[in-house]
């Protein structure tokens, strides 16, 4: 920030105006010349852009014209400005470029005596692990930012990806190291703008040079790249990631803290929905939040009240038509008593917390129903049950498994774990896939979930084996013979006959589907066209009547059925 140190021929309250505005390209000529570290000549105040939010100032007390000169430190890096001011507009002459030259060179001398006591005071505002300003300093830098021209600065905050991860299973010191690196990297690749540690894994960029605000996504796509290189400590190869809010000054923006505010929103989003990347604020965001707060609150007090149940959709062989399985859809009753699918509060299963107890509730629900099938002698073979990233992060799967399982004494070759293509592949750390190799060491099958939609890393079929794939509804639903879907299809279900996976055809709802399906070599195929989700008592009814291995047992009829772009959520 400005930080006025002399000037007798300026009026106090001049000086006292300029007293704390931050540095930057269009802060007058000292901020300019400190921001690029070099000399500004500014000759005529009123109509230069630099000048737009302080010549207000400026132009009252007759100054017309300023050029500054930057005063460097032994390093070469700007540590204040010397500014000449002119009565008429004009540029200085040589001979008084000179003298400011001179001048700065003599500043620079009497500054480095005054830095080494400067820098005493400085470490309260330093972050000492990276050798950032800190949270305090943001906070003071931000309050200076002036909001009169919109898009003239922004911010973009950074969230350093499984922090808690690599302190956990490496130790601190390497999560130390891989925040210096990160800060590190910030700051290089967002220069000469401001970065901030304002968290323990949060980073805080104020953004002022034209080209990023043009081009935040560019901005952020080249800060992302930046971050992502491997970085080594102690033997470990290490690869960090992050997710980034962005947001820019706007016309509404009354105050600084506004636009902090958007941020915020943006990066709590961008870790909602697509981790890793990056999500510019949008006005409407604000509502998308609050809506998933509502459906958290409703499916927590769903969860407390007992008021979450499955249903299930039958898993058909398409050969015989008969019922080789479910898939269990969690459902929700609402206070007036009207149960709802699990797409109407799909935005609660990104809380975490959440999502887990979910998990939980549907695996006891499922193990007391198998338990009953059992016991009746009906052909169940097999139970899809769906679950979220946050089932492995917890680290608790296999105990929600071996208690609801173990407690009915229900093999655990009755169960299949879906896990999303997303969840899968879209985290480069090792826990979720780690979990998935202990559930089939356990004699657990897994499911990757919407495969082709997602992140379609196919050499992680290699590294992570699954048991089945299910190909997503949205390229079974398109299948024709002219279709681009049909080739994709047909290439899916190859890949899963070479490395010896079920596959599993998602969202049938036409004859056609069906028969093309047949032709294409797919063996297992669930969607409305079969059945909706029904419940328990239902269930029971089609395993008596349709379930395979049932003496007497009939082909599921096909039922009349119109797609209306319905989306099977679990």
């Amino acid at each position: 920030m400005l930080r006025p140190l002399a000037g007798p021929a300026l009026p106090n309250a001049y000086l006292q105006a300029m007293d704390g505005l931050l540095v930057g390209p269009d802060v007058g000529s000292c901020g300019s010349a400190i921001y690029h570290n070099r000399f500004v000549c500014v000759d005529d105040i009123e109509n230069d852009p630099k000048w737009a939010a302080c010549k207000q100032l400026a132009l009252p007390l007759g100054f017309l014209a300023c050029s500054s000169m930057p005063i460097r430190n032994e390093d070469g890096q700007a540590i204040g400005a010397l500014a000449l001011y002119f009565d008429e507009k004009r540029a200085p002459t040589p001979t008084e470029r000179s003298l400011m030259e001179t001048c700065a060179e003599l500043c620079g001398l009497a500054l480095a005596r005054q830095q080494r006591i400067l820098d005493r005071e400085r470490r309260a505002t330093i972050d000492a692990l990276t050798g950032l300003p800190n949270r305090a300093a943001f906070d003071e830098a931000l309050m200076q930012l002036r909001c009169e021209l919109p898009g003239s600065w922004g911010l973009f905050i950074v969230d350093v990806d499984n922090l808690k991860i690599t302190n956990d299973t490496f130790g601190h010191d390497a999560g130390d190291v891989l925040l210096r690196a990160v800060g590190q990297r910030i700051a290089r690749a967002m220069a000469p703008d401001t970065v901030f540690r304002t968290g323990g894994d949060e980073f805080t960029i104020i953004i002022q040079g034209a080209d990023f605000l043009q081009d935040l996504y560019r901005a952020a796509e080249i800060l992302i790249a930046a971050i992502s290189a491997p970085a080594e400590h102690d033997g470990h190869t290490f690869l960090p990631r992050c997710t980034i809010g962005g947001a820019v000054l706007a016309p509404t923006d009354v105050m600084p803290s506004a636009v902090r505010r958007n941020a915020d929103f943006a990066l709590y989003h961008a870790k909602e929905t697509m981790r890793g990347g990056f999500v510019r604020y949008w006005p409407g965001i604000g509502t998308r939040m609050a809506y998933r707060r509502d459906a958290v609150r409703n499916v927590s007090d769903a969860l407390g009240d007992d008021r979450i149940n499955v249903r299930y959709q039958p898993i058909v062989c398409i050969e015989t038509r008969q019922i080789v399985g479910f898939e269990a859809l969690s459902c929700m009753k609402n206070a007036s008593g009207r149960v709802l699918p699990a797409s109407l509060f799909q935005e609660a299963f990104s809380d975490a917390r959440v999502s887990a107890e979910l998990t939980k509730r549907v695996l006891a629900i499922v193990a007391q129903d198998i338990r009953s099938w059992l016991d009746q002698a009906l052909p169940v073979r097999q139970v899809n049950v769906n679950v979220s990233s946050a089932d492995f992060y917890f680290g608790n799967l296999h105990e929600k498994i071996d208690r609801s399982f173990g407690e009915h004494s229900i093999p655990l070759d009755h169960l299949v774990v879906e896990v999303t293509e997303d969840a899968y592949l879209g985290q480069r750390d090792k826990v979720v896939s780690s979990g998935i190799r202990d559930l089939r060491m356990r004699g657990i099958k897994v499911a990757l979930d919407d495969f082709g939609t997602g992140f379609a890393a196919l050499t992680h079929l290699l590294t992570v084996p699954i048991d089945i794939l299910k190909v997503d509804q949205s390229f079974v639903r398109k299948l024709s013979p002219r279709h681009p879907s049909t080739a994709i299809v047909r290439g899916i279900l190859q890949i899963a006959r070479d490395l010896g996976i079920e596959a599993i055809a998602e969202g049938v709802e036409a004859a056609e589907q069906i028969e093309m399906l047949a032709e294409l070599g797919c063996a297992r195929a669930q969607g409305y066209i079969f059945s909706r989700p029904v419940s328990r008592s239902k269930a029971i009814g089609l395993l008596r009547r349709h379930g395979i291995g049932v003496p007497g047992s009939l082909p599921l009829a096909t039922q009349d059925y119109l797609s209306l772009g319905s989306r099977k959520v679990a």
